[in-house]
Order: structure tokens, then C-alpha cells, then sequence
């Protein structure tokens, strides 16, 4: 069977919360004490920030959200026949594809909720970051579903990368500006440190927030796309599906594979079978990185902020450091200095094992799936395509039969600029050395220390 779905009346309705499953070190305040969710009301709606500490297992998803995801979920599971013949592994592979969302990727599964939680709080207008352009085409889209005003900084390298990006968002009325911008403090300040720079994420995170909280309306709020615990719960519904579609056709996976930058399509395709692991289920989950950006294999776990200019709170993640400035390689979602908290938790008690890969040795494993599948995938999914084509060869050495599961986070029919630069050799690897680690890492010393925490 190539393809397994489910019906409509079978999505999950409900999003599986992993901190009813695993501890966390809180969130801190500029005087390091821990906050409040009153400390978040600014950036967030209240109906938000009650997921975000919630520990309810089971959320329920609202029936207007349910009515936005059927446009395209059930996200079908595909299994990758051509590409297991082509590598000779006994090992069978499946992807989770969620590049047939309307803006092509997995973002929309947390853009949807967060635009309808903030409608119903009486919110008007949504700001927020984004790197690749993935995550401010979900927004734009899910703000059109809801009647919205969004407005998205899109990091600059990215934003001069991928033009159609831009347009994209625009067709569905949101407002995108290249970031550092002249149009927040932030913005102008990271221009003056240096009027070449490539921007980043963390940059583009302060001015989305300070966009957000200087309006004296307070009819706008932040959005964020990643990172955040109540991202990574609507993100389940991914890992949720996938349970159902496997069980289907009588199988379970011995490895689980996700690219990862904040975090959220590997959190959402993992968590509903990391709580198997956690309980004594033998799986091995691998989160994905690039070598140009190694928060999780090479950065250490830490208090930091998840933004340049220092607004948001101070969260225990692995991270590079609020002012690191990545290389700029072709994963923009990727380039992002810190690491999810749920994940950097799992990563630190050895439940997730994180690996990285070069920039051409991703793209090599994705031409390679372009050409036995057909699909041509996201720069970030190629990080995931360059592990699995790893691990099904390591069945074949092996002679083992294996059930690979990988999340499919999107399309690359907007990155041809970089496959071209790929197929003329001037494509190259960006790979951090120890010194740019450890100088990226001093910015964050004289913070408090999270606690090493154990779940179970």
C-alpha cells in the first residue's frame, strides 16, 4: 500500500500535551524569578497562556479550528517504495506529508489555533517573525480564515532568498517586511551593530514582539511558530494521525525522524510516540539539524532568551545564544539559536538522540528523494531525508527489516534558487568551530542555571 488515510470524522480532537508526561524548569523574569502567566498578557491571549502551562494531557480542539483543518488534514502517510528499492534496504520508510497544507508545509497546524484563540479574545491584528517564509505564509493563511490583520518580519536572507514568499503572504492579505527593519528599535539597533547583516530569527523575534506590545490599542499580539509549549501541542495532531494510519496497516515505527530548528514538526510527528518511549517502548527519535546551526548536538542547556533584544522571559533551552547571527545557509527555518524547552528536556534525559548534517549532504538526500518519489522537498526536510537515508542504509549493513518514520515538514517548489545554486557546485557547508561556540556561548553566563531535571 502506497498511501494510508484516514477519513475526516477519524482526525484527532484532541492534541496530546507531553507535559503532562515530563518536568521543566520554568520560565524566569528579568530578576530571575519565575513568572507568571499575568507576565505573558502582553505578548499573549489568556486562552492561549492556559495551554502554555497547562498540564492537562488531552486539550480539546475547538470545532472551528477542526473546520480549518479539514481543508487539508487528514494529511495522508506515504510510504516511500521507490526510495527503499533505489538504497537496496530491507528497512520501509514512511513520511508523514504535510507539505498539502495551503501554504505547503506543517506550519498551519499551530497557525489555525493561534489565530483562533486570539479572534475569540477580541484580538485584531497578529504580528510575528519568520525564517524561511514557511511560518508567515501559515499565519497570513490562517488570518484569512478568521478575518485578521498579520503582519510578518521576515528574516532578511531569507526574505532576498525566497521573493515568492513574500508574495505568497500577500495574496493572502498579510503585510511582509525584510528584517532587521528601520520600523522598531530592535530592528534599527541590530542595523547599526552591523548594516550587512543576514538578520535572524532571534532578531526578527523582538521586532514581531515589540510590534506587538507598543500597540496602545491592545487590540495586537505575537505569534510565535515554534519553540513555545503550546506550538508544540497543536503540532501532535501530526504524531496523532500517523498513530492511527500505521495501526491501520499493522505497523509501528523502530525509528523516528524530524528536521528541527524551533522544534515543532519533529515535536509534533515525536511526542504522541516519545510518551511510548518514556513508558519502556524501544524506538529510536532523532531530532535534525544543520552542521551551521548545532543547538542541540553542540550548545549547551541553559537559561537564555529567545530573542536578540532580550523581550521574551528567559527559557531552559540548548542554545547558541541570544545574539547569534547563524551563516547564512539555505534552511531558513532552520536557523534559529535556541531549541524548543520540551525538546532541549527530552534531549538532556537521553529519550531523543539529536544529530546534524552539512548543508550539501541534505540536499544530496533530497534530490535523491526528488528523483526516486518524485516530490521535491523544503531545505529544512532534507535535513530529515539525509538521516533517514542514513538509517535505512544502516538497516541494509545490518540486514535488518525496520519501520522509519520521518515528518515530511514541507515542499521546496519556492527554493529553487537554492537547488540552482546546488546544481552549478556553488552550493558549500557552513560548520560552527569551537571558538565561534564558545564566544556565542559568554552572552549567557551570567544567567541562572537550570536544573537538571529527570521526569521519570
Amino acid at each position: 500500500m502506497k498511501k494510508v488515510f484516514l477519513s475526516e470524522d477519524e482526525m484527532p480532537r484532541q492534541w496530546y500535551n507531553i507535559l503532562a508526561d515530563i518536568k521543566l524548569n520554568p520560565p524566569l523574569g528579568p530578576n530571575g524569578k519565575p513568572i507568571g502567566p499575568e507576565d505573558l498578557a502582553p505578548v499573549f491571549p489568556m486562552n492561549l497562556i492556559e495551554q502554555e502551562v497547562s498540564t492537562d494531557r488531552w486539550i480539546d480542539i475547538p470545532e472551528a479550528v477542526l473546520d480549518v483543518y479539514r481543508i487539508w488534514r487528514p494529511s495522508p502517510l506515504v510510504r516511500a517504495v521507490s526510495m527503499e528499492k533505489a538504497l537496496k534496504t530491507p528497512a520501509r520508510i514512511y513520511f508523514k506529508n504535510e507539505s498539502v497544507s495551503p501554504p505547503g508545509s506543517h506550519k498551519p497546524n499551530t497557525a489555525v489555533p493561534q489565530v483562533y484563540y486570539n479572534k475569540v479574545f477580541g484580538i485584531k491584528k497578529m504580528t510575528t517573525e519568520t525564517g524561511a517564509g514557511q511560518w508567515g505564509s501559515a499565519l497570513s493563511f490562517a488570518c484569512s480564515q478568521f478575518g485578521m490583520e498579520c503582519k510578518v518580519f521576515m528574516v532578511r536572507v531569507s526574505f532576498d532568498q525566497k521573493p515568492y514568499r513574500k508574495a505568497m503572504m500577500e495574496a493572502w492579505g498579510g503585510q511582509c517586511v525584510a528584517s532587521p527593519s528601520m520600523e522598531t528599535k530592535a530592528g534599527r539597533d541590530a542595523l547599526e551593530r552591523d548594516p550587512e547583516t543576514p538578520g535572524s530569527l532571534g532578531i526578527a523575534i523582538s521586532e514581531a514582539v515589540e510590534a506587538a506590545v507598543s500597540d496602545t490599542t491592545g487590540q495586537t499580539r505575537y505569534s510565535l511558530g515554534s519553540v513555545l509549549n503550546h506550538v508544540m501541542l497543536h503540532q501532535t495532531v501530526i504524531g496523532l494521525e500517523a498513530r492511527k494510519q500505521m495501526e491501520k496497516i499493522g505497523e509501528y515505527p523502530d525509528v523516528i525522524i524530524g528536521c528541527a530548528g524551533g522544534g515543532s514538526n519533529f515535536a509534533g510527528l515525536a511526542f504522541p510516540f516519545v510518551v511510548d518511549k518514556i513508558n519502556g517502548k524501544q524506538i529510536d527519535i532523532y531530532p535534525v539539524e544543520p552542521a551551521a546551526c548545532p543547538t542541540l548536538t553542540r550548545a549547551p542547556f541553559v537559561y537564555d532568551h529567545g530573542d536578540t533584544a532580550r523581550y521574551t522571559p528567559l527559557l531552559a533551552m540548548h542554545s547558541l545564544g541570544h545574539a547569534f547571527v547563524p551563516p547564512p545557509f539555505h534552511a531558513g527555518g532552520l536557523r534559529y539559536h535556541g531549541m524548543a524547552p520540551t525538546v532541549s528536556q527530552l534531549a538532556v534525559e537521553g529519550i531523543i538522540t539529536p544529530r546534524s548534517v552539512q548543508q550539501i549532504e541534505a540536499y544530496d538526500a533530497g534530490i535523491a528523494f526528488a528523483r526516486t518519489e518524485g516530490i521535491i522537498p523544503a531545505p529544512e526536510t532534507t535535513h530529515a531525508l539525509a538521516c533517514v537515508v542514513e538509517e535505512a542504509l544502516k538497516a541494509r549493513e545490518e540486514g535488518k527489516e525496520k519501520v522509519i518514520l520521518f515528518c515530511w515538514s514541507g515542499h521546496g517548489l519556492l527554493d529553487f534558487g537554492a537547488y540552482e545554486k546546488y546544481f552549478t557546485g556553488k552550493l558549500q557547508n557552513f560548520e560552527l568551530s569551537d571558538d565561534e561556540i564558545c564566544n556565542s556561548s559568554k552572552m549567557f553566563k551570567d544567567f541562572p542555571k537550570p536544573a537538571i531535571l529527570k521526569s521519570h
